[in-house]
């Protein structure tokens, strides 16, 4: 499958750091061949490149303990949340240590006045919303899998929610970092707005560990909405759901969540989920806010849908419903796998203006169809970001080829539309050759400020940016 640039090991070094850790660390650095493989491990096609050993953290002076160590002999130290990430943020290119962060996963403090609150970076969003519930509050950024709130920053993830709630940079108030020489920093205040300095809590975040490791995070909650409606909505193209699309967000419809299914989805999902859904691009869609706010919002999508050819409308705030219907959006990966029994997912986003999502869309599974891939589509449509997952087999070699020239092709496509070559899945290795097409000279800069505060490459090496 995709193979994964390796880089120069410091051997003696590993070899010094590992001796170092196990006197600090005992049995929490662990140095199995299957512990290193889970940790390099990543939820894409990829090689999978461990890292030598494995430090379970449990505090901030903890992780600043192992920096300083690798520092002192200049091995790469590479952080670990959960392991969801799609592009190989977590793989060892160059070997050294990962920091896995899931036994630091305490909710520190809950501001329910100021709706915020702090969290260590272990935190699972479904746990931090579990904790929240009694409190009548909830943290929106849902990127389906149940990642961790620390990995969740440092890729900028955002998900289904973000066409009303923004995404993680929105979203993060503040964090608490350790830096490549060992230093602790706190980026910002629980103040909701500061002209104090540079804004290094945005610097972080996205940072994807190429900069520092996150301890905390300071994040902005949301209340319980009084009254939560979803719905669905069945279209003859995919042009004519993607202008509809256009059309809510131009009228200024507050959704909560406007995902895309393309009719390939929808039969996968009807399958797997028993579903009973017509065969045809769905708009699955969600709305938030008061009884009286919610019917309302439901009413004006029904009538702008029926001016693109939507049939079959139907809004429910029933939980039991719309938990089915949710369910069966974010099983969409493992029903879209079923299509093709025995075969690999490969899956990758871009994002393009809204005024070009129909485009971006309908070329995407024109061009699939021509390289004879099956690419499944589903888009968080209400901010013009979707994803492709090719179902590859991964003993193919010529499928394969076809499979990452349809890569190429798909990310090529997004930046000549003005668009990003990842809406969320963030850079890591696997969309490195794409950072420069999309950004030029910028890189440069960004270059500049890793060199600057990371001199020594320790820092998740290997990602983001050129080699």
């Amino acid at each position: 499958m995709g193979q994964a640039t390796a880089m120069t090991r410091n051997e003696d070094g590993i070899g010094a750091v590992l001796g170092v850790l196990k006197q600090q660390f005992a049995d929490r650095l662990q140095t199995g061949d299957a512990i290193r493989e889970q940790h390099g491990h990543t939820t894409t096609w990829l090689t999978n490149q461990p890292p030598d050993g494995v430090v379970f953290a449990q505090s901030t002076a903890e992780v600043a303990e192992v920096i300083k160590t690798c520092a002192a002999y200049k091995v790469p130290v590479i952080p670990f949340g959960t392991g969801t990430s799609l592009e190989g943020h977590v793989n060892a290119p160059a070997g050294g240590i990962s920091i896995d962060v899931s036994q630091m996963n305490k909710v520190i403090a809950v501001n329910a006045a100021d709706l915020d609150c702090r969290v260590q970076p272990g935190v699972t969003r479904m746990a931090l919303n579990t904790h929240l519930r009694d409190q009548g509050l909830f943290f929106p950024i849902d990127p389906g899998a149940d990642a961790s709130i620390g990995g969740m920053a440092a890729t900028r993830a955002s998900g289904t929610n973000a066409v009303r709630y923004g995404t993680m940079k929105d979203n993060v108030i503040s964090v608490e970092a350790v830096m490549p020489d060992g230093r602790i920093i706190r980026t910002a205040s629980r103040a909701r707005k500061s002209s104090a300095g540079y804004d290094l809590t945005r610097l972080m975040v996205g940072s994807e560990g190429t900069l520092g490791v996150i301890t905390e995070v300071t994040l902005r909650l949301q209340g319980i909405p009084e009254a939560i409606s979803a719905a669905s909505c069945s279209f003859p193209s995919v042009k004519a759901a993607c202008e509809t699309v256009m059309a809510v967000i131009q009228y200024g419809l507050p959704v909560a969540r406007i995902e895309l299914l393309d009719a390939m989805v929808v039969r996968a999902v009807n399958a797997y989920s028993k579903l009973s859904l017509p065969e045809t691009p769905l708009l699955l869609l969600e709305f938030h806010g008061s009884e009286a706010g919610v019917s309302e919002q439901a009413q004006t999508f029904g009538t702008l849908a029926d001016d693109f050819g939507g049939t079959g409308y139907a809004a429910t705030q029933t939980l039991e419903e719309r938990n089915r219907l949710w369910q069966a959006r974010h099983d969409a990966y493992w029903a879209m796998l079923a299509l093709r029994p025995g075969c690999k997912a490969v899956a990758t986003d871009v994002g393009v203006p809204i005024s070009r999502l129909a485009e971006a869309v309908v070329k995407t599974n024109e061009k699939s169809a021509e390289l004879g891939l099956i690419a499944p589509i589903v888009g968080h449509a209400g901010d013009g970001n979707f994803h492709a997952s090719v179902l590859v087999d991964p003993q193919d070699a010529d499928e394969i080829a076809r499979t990452e020239s349809f890569i190429s092709w798909l990310n090529d496509l997004a930046i000549s539309l003005d668009g990003t070559c990842t809406g969320e899945h963030g850079i890591g290795q696997g969309k490195r050759p794409y950072l420069v097409k999309e950004l030029g000279a910028a890189v440069d800069v960004m270059g500049q400020l890793k060199r600057a505060i990371d001199p020594n490459n320790i820092m998740n090496p290997g990602k983001i940016l050129p080699a």
